[in-house]
């Protein structure tokens, strides 16, 4: 295997292609009993090419918030997956690692998936903003613009059935509402993308770290949860 390659198998095992990639890129998933892949295995081989894209733009993307960042944070877990997760940003556990929700609020989060009967290696989970706010704190409006396409580009590419929003920044970016999170939650939204055929329900609830802070807010949360519960029951 030559360098470049092993760069990018690297690259791509960091954000949590490790679930279904082996020490090769399955070109990447050829059959070892055929000369070419399946369509599923095309699809995700196109998926991964495409995700690989947004990682190498995001690398190349100039930003004031790289340069107190260790890690760029785009994503962990299924890129097969049914709901995509979407937080606000980075914290500094994200940071050192270059993976979303790892940290006590990432601890919560997978509490959370595993309660609606999932586990986290079945979901997508990344976030609005892909470079750790210097000190935690809440990206800006223009933050939010700058990485939005990069998000956006995401979902285009996974093509989620659902969307489950975490904390008010991801609402804010994905509904485009300035609507406080407590007139949002409780109720399906549809995320549309020209690129996709069909509008994606959306669900946006409290961010994990939030719930830690103030966890009277964990029964809401917990119905958001069992609303995407019931959703899935009806998906194949």
């Amino acid at each position: 295997m030559n360098q470049s390659n092993k760069k990018k198998i690297e690259v791509l095992k960091r954000f949590g292609v490790n679930y279904f990639l082996q020490d090769n890129p399955r070109y990447w998933y050829r059959n070892n009993d055929a000369n070419h892949t399946t369509k599923k295995d095309a699809v995700e081989n196109n998926k991964l090419k495409k995700l690989e894209e947004v990682i190498d733009d995001l690398q190349k993307h100039k930003t004031s918030l790289s340069k107190n960042a260790k890690n760029l944070v785009v994503f962990d877990g299924n890129l097969d997956s049914k709901v995509m997760f979407i937080g606000e940003a980075p914290g500094k556990e994200e940071d050192e690692q270059g993976k979303p929700f790892v940290g006590k609020a990432g601890k919560l989060l997978d509490k959370m998936i595993n309660a609606i009967g999932l586990k986290r290696e079945e979901v997508y989970i990344t976030n609005v903003v892909n470079w750790r706010p210097t000190d935690n704190r809440t990206p800006t409006d223009d933050e939010i613009l700058e990485f939005l396409p990069f998000l956006q580009r995401q979902i285009d590419i996974i093509k989620p059935k659902f969307i489950f929003l975490l904390g008010g920044v991801a609402a804010k970016a994905i509904l485009s509402t300035p609507l406080a999170l407590g007139k949002l939650r409780g109720k399906w939204h549809e995320y549309k993308s020209l690129n996709l055929d069909e509008s994606i329900p959306t669900i946006a609830s409290y961010h994990p770290a939030f719930l830690l802070r103030s966890p009277q807010y964990k029964k809401h949360s917990w119905e958001d949860l069992q609303m995407l519960q019931e959703k899935l029951k009806n998906v194949s």
